[in-house]
């Protein structure tokens, strides 16, 4: 990741972040979506992480890999919020609940088309996150092991395992589908 020389700091350290908001902003927030399926929240993650970036601009040369280390960032904060209780309560008690749950499709779902991308895309989002966090990574994000690896903490083998079964769980989920008359 380049950093944005300038001879006043601050001018310095809010250009590279323009630069690292425009460069990853988009691809966190998706990548945080997938983690708490709720956009807005997804936005408030990656928002903390830009701040956690700006805060480390001085320490940024030290970090082997930047995409590496934001993206954990990213994963970790949407882990955290999955983790927190908060988050339970609302989720549990909204009454967009028993929508998530129903067999019904959401509403924003019902506007489109069933077509293959858009059952594909919410197959992977009903994976159990274990799974979801690998497939995203590697097919979505274009990740290989080794990066994956180096992003979940996990070693090869698990990656690979953990690839095998969720393309599996899609298969068939998308078979289902299929059998569902979509």
């Amino acid at each position: 990741m380049r950093k944005v020389k300038n001879e006043d700091h601050s001018d310095g350290r809010d250009a590279w972040l323009e630069i690292i908001m425009d460069e990853y902003g988009e691809r966190l927030t998706k990548l945080a979506y997938n983690y708490v399926k709720d956009w807005n929240l997804a936005e408030d993650i990656v928002q903390d992480v830009f701040v956690t970036c700006y805060r480390h601009y001085e320490k940024i040369d030290e970090i082997l890999s930047f995409k590496a280390w934001i993206y954990r960032l990213v994963i970790n904060r949407a882990k955290d919020v999955l983790k927190s209780s908060a988050f339970k309560r609302v989720v549990m008690n909204s009454s967009l609940f028993s929508r998530f749950t129903s067999n019904e499709p959401l509403p924003e779902m019902s506007v489109l088309k069933r077509s293959e991308e858009e059952i594909l895309s919410r197959s992977v989002l009903d994976l159990p996150v274990k799974y979801r966090e690998v497939i995203i990574l590697y097919y979505y994000e274009e990740c290989n092991i080794d990066e994956i690896r180096e992003l979940l903490g996990l070693n090869r083998n698990t990656i690979k395992t953990r690839l095998s079964r969720g393309r599996s769980k899609l298969k068939n989920m998308m078979e289902r589908w299929d059998g569902d008359g979509g």
